[in-house]
Parts: C-alpha cells; structure tokens; sequence
C-alpha cells in the first residue's frame, strides 16, 4: 500500500514500485489500508506541513500498529524524518519518536543548501535490502537535512556531504527507510525496491506458513 495522506510526488514512486514488481494500491484513507502486508511512505516538503498531513488524515495509529506487528515498512526522504522525534527544521513539531535520533539542517558554512543531485552510497553491515548494491553506488538526494541517528549500529548505507557523513539508507528488520530517493536514482534505486519486495515476500511467507 502506498500511502497518500497529500504529501506529493506520488506518481513517480508509484510507477517505481510497480517496476520493481509489486502490486500497488495507493490509499487516502487510513481504513483502506487496514491490514496491509506493507506499507510504503514517501514524503516531500517542509517536516510542519507534511508531518500535520500525516495526523490529519489519520495514517499515525495504522502506521504505527504496523511497525508493532513487524510487518514490512518502507520510508521515502521526509518519509524517514518522520520516523524522528523532532526536527530543526519544525521546532515544537513532534514526530513519531519511531526511532531515536534528530532531524538536522545541513550548516557547514559554503555548502549548498540543498543537498541535490547523485552522491555516493557507502555499506554499513548486512542487510537484505542492501543486496547487490556495491559499495560506492550513486543514489539521488534531494534535501536540506539529515538525521543524526542515536543508535549508531543500524544497517544501512552512509552518505557524505561536505564533512557531514549521515546514514542515508536505514535498514532495520522489517524497517526500512531512504533519504534519499529510490524512484529517481535509476537501476540502484530499482535494485533497493526489488530488494524490498522480496524481504516483503520472505516475511509474509513466513507469517503465514
């Protein structure tokens, strides 16, 4: 289910998705998506504006009950901010405290704000999601802040931009988020979704069996 709660740029993962082979349903509404086998939330915009979408349509109790059954998640850009407890950019605004870390604003004095166009991903541990993809592929950016992670031992991929190195690719269990953005990295991104859907696959299977 790819979850529509009015943040844009729906389109592009949706077609992305449906390359990597999934059957998507893109749902407006909480109740539509009950029960889903996963879930995908992208996110594009200011963390105020998407993170008030987000409650408003009533997507925060089917998300998190989701995450609680470990069931697959993927999140996309400001859909891995959200997972934060705050952001610099939104003082006040709480996010969903999912995982502990910060949401902060590239400040390195000369450096072009935002961070836009192909970097460098580097591996850090093993993980499904990550499979096939070498070290040093370059995958698409388009953001002005990063998360500075609590946890420094999650699996995923690193990115360094000027002498910031934050983790772009969070891969934990069933969870699994992007900051940057795997419907417009080309065949590294379509890699990661494929990826996906089998760790999707290999989890339901064994729900089930």
């Amino acid at each position: 289910m790819l979850i529509d709660y009015g943040a844009g740029n729906l389109h592009s993962v949706h077609k992305a998705l449906t390359e990597a082979g999934m059957q998507v349903e893109r749902v407006a509404r909480p109740e539509e998506a009950v029960g889903a086998d996963a879930l995908v939330l992208p996110g594009q915009g200011h963390f105020r504006q998407v993170m008030s979408s987000f409650r408003t349509s009533g997507f925060e109790e089917l998300v998190r009950e989701h995450l609680a059954q470990s069931k697959p998640f993927l999140g996309i850009c400001v859909g891995l901010q959200l997972l934060m407890s705050t952001s610099e950019e939104a003082p006040g605004v709480a996010g969903l405290g999912i995982l502990a870390g910060e949401v902060k604003r590239f400040e390195e004095p000369g450096l072009p704000v935002p961070h836009m166009g192909w970097n460098r991903l580097r591996l850090v541990g093993h993980s499904p999601l990550l499979a096939g993809i070498a070290d040093g592929a370059f995958a698409y950016f388009a953001h002005s802040y990063y998360v500075a992670f609590s946890d420094h031992n999650l699996d995923g991929t690193t990115t360094t931009y000027g002498s910031t190195t934050f983790l772009s690719t969070v891969a934990a269990d069933n969870l699994c988020a992007t900051q940057f953005h795997p419907e417009k990295s080309q065949g590294i991104g379509l890699k990661l979704l494929v990826n996906f859907r089998r760790l999707a696959e290999r989890t339901l299977a064994g729900t089930r069996s």
